[in-house]
């Protein structure tokens, strides 16, 4: 018993003199940097030039080959869109296999096989990897290109640059990269129609005989496989894939404006604006400065804690996330950008945000906790990825790709751990452009230039195809007597009638879409002074909205005063009822829709703000428009309306085109009531 008490004495004081020597106020100094022993991977090289590397790893019984064709920038110029044709149309059979026997092999396989304009992925079991890397080879060195997938992949491709011409997104980052390069870069130019309908067949199986070459081409081969059996599949599939002289081509020189601008690209659909800062600058993974960059950009706006994101999302609440990238460029200049995606009516603010954030980055030193977290983070990640054997492999492609030396991952967390507070300013300096750079806008003109304009920048103004082009027509003067009572009536006497619609006691709408193979069934039940809908999939409801006496209710649960007393200005049988009684609705301007001048009429609300487009010529409703700004977040929603359909003596569109999650979703109108089917319980 004596022995157990003095153990415990013992511990007791041995615990109290340990705690007395730490000073729990201080934070810890890092430990040393752990010693990286990155494996190495076994290499051959055939004579065609074909270089591989093999790393064998036999904890699962499966593999993985990644061909990678190191092509320099190519200039498509009038044809630009056949490099994307030419990826597409590779590994659709080849001139010894039928593109439906190649795939249905690779599917029977249980295997990946893909291929693009500079390579081909393959991931499938170690025991089905010899046939694998056969159909590879075959498909690499004899492509079948007909006339008929051609025709197929040209149409999808058209497809998708129609569908992109209304995405704010898509038009900011291609007129970006052609304002920062120009057109007649490699990294500028882009993909429209009429460079598509200039290429043909023949032109897609020249660039493959120029371009997919094994003399530029590096194989890794990662897995469950003998490096000896390896070498031999890989002389037997792929010796006689011939090499040849690649063109020269001499990139263009890229500068910077002279003084900081602000480009702005006009886009009326808009409901939010793109905002990005961006400038060029020689960076490459073998400057000594490239881990002091990295360290720096992550700082900046490299992750969430960034003083990007905490400036613009977390303080202001203008977005849902700002970020800040350079990604190195062997062959020309890199872009660094910072940016976000924000509300319309913090546009101009969001500019003067960004700036500011560039200034402290390159005037005032970061804290060492700042940096020294960052280091954290990144010594973390790199740890656990080199534990992976195709981390092993795509670090030892990097090192043949960008001339590094190689000891570069050796001393990657030495070098990463070396930056100091100074570097990070230094850098700041030289590579976050803040004086001649482009401050990037692509929104809707009428909503934010006005406050853009007030800024000290001058504003150039670009088309969606970035050639320069005049400001925007803001506004159109409302003719004399156009008020929002006349617009509204004008839509009511194009829909029926005047006393027809404000006679109508109730209203039921249904319309069906199709996502993703799923029907979707949206039913609204409206009369003067109540509100449901009701949104189901599969006969399962996914959302159902009321609003009546008793407030207003998502799925039951009441939503907050503040919001609900924003939504109920569309109360009525028609939304325009509720418009024609709301004091902060008014008529602001004519707008360009589609082509169509409409008049709008808006209600703006600290939550909810709702626009409604009205055809100048024919009266109808073609669009409306909906913003909602909640804890720092934006929702956005656009629906377009249109082939107006007659039930029951009333116009109502046929056609809805809105959005379902991040899908653009066409619902059909499936039937129309008027005072008919709607009762008192269906607002409960």
């Amino acid at each position: 018993m004596k022995t157990k008490f003095l153990s415990i004495i013992t511990l007791f004081f041995l615990t109290f003199s340990l705690t007395a020597q730490i000073d729990r106020s201080v934070q810890p100094k890092p430990g040393p940097t752990p010693k990286i022993n990155i494996g190495k991977p076994k290499t051959f090289e055939l004579k065609n030039g074909l270089k591989v590397l093999v790393v064998e790893n036999h904890k699962l019984p499966r593999v993985s080959a990644t061909l990678t064709i190191d092509n320099g920038p190519i200039f498509e110029g009038d044809k630009a869109g056949i490099k994307s044709l030419t990826g597409s149309l590779l590994g659709s059979g080849t001139k010894n296999i039928s593109k439906e026997a190649f795939n249905e092999e690779v599917d029977y396989l249980g295997a990946r096989l893909s291929f693009h304009s500079s390579g081909a992925y393959l991931s499938a079991l170690s025991k089905y990897f010899p046939r694998l890397i056969e159909l590879m080879a075959d498909a690499s060195k004899n492509p079948l290109f007909t006339q008929e997938d051609f025709d197929k992949e040209v149409n999808l491709l058209l497809d998708g640059i129609k569908s992109g011409e209304k995405s704010v997104q898509n038009i900011a980052n291609r007129v970006q990269s052609a304002l920062a390069y120009g057109k007649n870069h490699p990294s500028g130019e882009f993909t429209t129609k009429e460079t598509v309908n200039n290429i043909t067949l023949a032109d897609v199986e020249n660039f493959y005989k120029t371009y997919f070459k094994p003399n530029n081409a590096y194989l890794v081969i990662v897995g469950d496989v003998d490096f000896k059996s390896v070498k031999k599949l890989i002389k037997k599939y792929f010796k006689d894939w011939e090499k040849g002289t690649l063109p020269t081509y001499t990139i263009p020189k890229v500068k910077n404006v002279e003084k900081t601008e602000i480009d702005f690209i006009n886009m009326p659909n808009a409901v939010q604006s793109d905002v990005t800062v961006l400038s060029t600058v020689d960076f490459k993974m073998t400057d000594p400065d490239y881990h002091a960059v990295l360290l720096a950009n992550q700082i900046f706006g490299g992750d969430f804690n960034s003083h990007l994101n905490m400036n613009l999302r977390e303080e202001h609440g203008f977005t849902y996330g700002a970020r800040s990238g350079i990604r190195s460029n062997k062959y020309t200049a890199a872009m660094f950008s910072a940016g976000a995606q924000v509300r319309n009516t913090v546009t101009d603010s969001t500019v003067i945000e960004i700036m500011k954030e560039l200034k402290e980055i390159r005037t005032n030193k970061v804290t060492d906790e700042e940096l020294n977290n960052v280091k954290a983070a990144y010594v973390g990640s790199f740890v656990r990825n080199i534990e992976k054997p195709e981390t092993v492999a795509r670090y030892a492609l990097n090192i043949e790709l960008n001339n590094l030396p190689e000891n570069f991952y050796e001393e990657f967390l030495s070098k990463i751990n070396a930056v100091t507070v100074d570097d990070v300013l230094r850098v700041a300096k030289k590579y976050f452009n803040k004086d001649s750079a482009r401050i990037v806008v692509t929104g809707k003109a009428v909503d934010v230039v006005p406050a853009l304009e007030k800024l000290p920048y001058k504003i150039n103004y670009f088309d969606t195809k970035g050639n320069p082009t005049s400001k925007p027509e803001l506004k159109k003067p409302i003719p004399e007597g156009v008020t929002k009572e006349t617009v509204i009536n004008n839509y009511f006497e194009a829909i029926g009638g005047v006393d027809k619609i404000k006679s109508i006691e109730s209203t039921l709408t249904t319309y069906s879409a199709e996502v993703s193979g799923n029907s979707i069934l949206s039913v609204e039940k409206r009369t003067s002074t109540k509100y449901a809908s009701e949104t189901s999939m599969g006969g399962n409801v996914l959302m159902k909205v009321t609003m009546s006496d008793a407030g207003v209710f998502m799925n039951k649960q009441p939503l907050p005063e503040s919001f609900a007393s924003e939504m109920t200005h569309v109360l009525g049988t028609f939304p325009e009822m509720g418009l024609l009684n709301n004091e902060k609705s008014e008529l602001t301007g004519i707008e360009i829709v589609d082509g169509k001048e409409a008049y709008v009429i808006t209600t703006k609300g600290t939550i909810v703000s709702t626009s409604f487009y009205y055809d100048v010529k024919t009266g109808l409703k073609i669009r409306e428009a909906q913003t909602i700004s909640m804890g720092g977040q934006t929702q956005n929603q656009e629906a377009t309306f249109s082939d107006y359909k007659v039930f029951d003596g009333v116009k109502f569109a046929s056609k809805k085109t809105g959005a379902f999650g991040p899908q653009k979703v066409e619902f059909t109108l499936l039937n129309a009531k008027i005072n008919d089917g709607v009762s008192d319980s269906d607002f409960e």
